[in-house]
């Protein structure tokens, strides 16, 4: 099962973190469009940033494992 996994993201680990992304994306605009004071109850509005900035860091480190010459 892991070997499918890994080649649906084309064993990157840039395009898995990619489409988590999107994926939880998609939940928290849906979440919020039907009611925003229930995403509010998660995740408060001083996290964003702090996501924001730890996911382009992961990005960044996931993008350079993958790129050897870097």
């Amino acid at each position: 099962m892991w070997a499918k996994i890994k080649t649906w993201f084309k064993h990157s680990e840039t395009i898995a973190w990619a489409r988590l992304q999107m994926l939880l994306g998609a939940v928290m605009t849906t979440v919020s469009v039907t009611d925003p004071s229930l995403f509010n109850q998660y995740v408060p509005e001083k996290w964003l940033p702090i996501y924001i900035v730890v996911s382009g860091v992961l990005t960044e480190l996931l993008r350079r494992a993958r790129a050897k010459d870097m």
